[in-house]
């Protein structure tokens, strides 16, 4: 899973800035979605590194439409001297204690956590990166990559995504596509673009 790492082990003893995506449209017993959002972020602070920059909490839309309730989500650029693999396996225990249960792709959950990008770091090398980059969305929803890809092979599409990004990261610019998240956000519809709210 984590073949293309070999390449870049040596850079895990430096630290690196990671942008993670934080999602969430399921209440638990005692938080809202943006309140749970808040919550993950000081866990990832003591699990993963410290957080640099956060975005303001958004609602969006569920995706895809019709799935379940609208979205609170924020994006984080995080200081970390973890690699890759311990990163996200620190990830995917905040979830689990947040109460994340797998069981339906894009399906509703109280807590989602994304590695979008760790620096300019390609896995597992750019071809198979730029296959998942164009496959077509009926393709997408019925098909899940077997290994790490980086950067995530959908945030150049997802307003949800990308408006979040650019409070932290405006000038990151994509190793593939060669554009900043202000350039790729440029390219969305503009209907996609306005249905990203910021909550107040």
């Amino acid at each position: 899973m984590f073949g293309c790492l070999s390449q870049v082990r040596i850079r895990s003893l430096m630290r690196r800035n990671v942008l993670i995506a934080l999602g969430s449209n399921v209440t638990s017993l005692s938080s809202s979605p943006e309140q749970l959002l808040n919550e993950s972020m000081d866990e990832i602070s003591k699990s993963v590194g410290k957080i640099s920059l956060r975005s303001k909490n958004y609602r969006t839309p569920c995706f895809p439409a019709g799935a379940g309730p609208d979205f609170a989500n924020a994006v984080i650029r995080v200081e970390t001297g973890l690699d890759i693999p311990g990163i996200l396996e620190a990830l995917h225990r905040i979830e689990a204690d947040f109460g994340r249960v797998r069981t339906v792709r894009w399906g509703q959950r109280t807590l989602d956590l994304d590695l979008l990008a760790a620096d300019d770091v390609v896995c597992p090398d750019d071809v198979t990166l730029n296959q998942w980059i164009n496959l077509p969305l009926d393709r997408q929803m019925a098909e899940t990559p077997d290994q790490l890809l980086l950067p995530h092979p959908r945030l150049q599409d997802r307003a949800f995504v990308l408006i979040p990004m650019a409070d932290v990261a405006p000038d990151w610019k994509h190793p593939i596509l060669a554009k900043t998240v202000l350039e790729m956000l440029e390219q969305l519809p503009r209907d996609e673009i306005d249905q990203v709210v910021p909550i107040s």
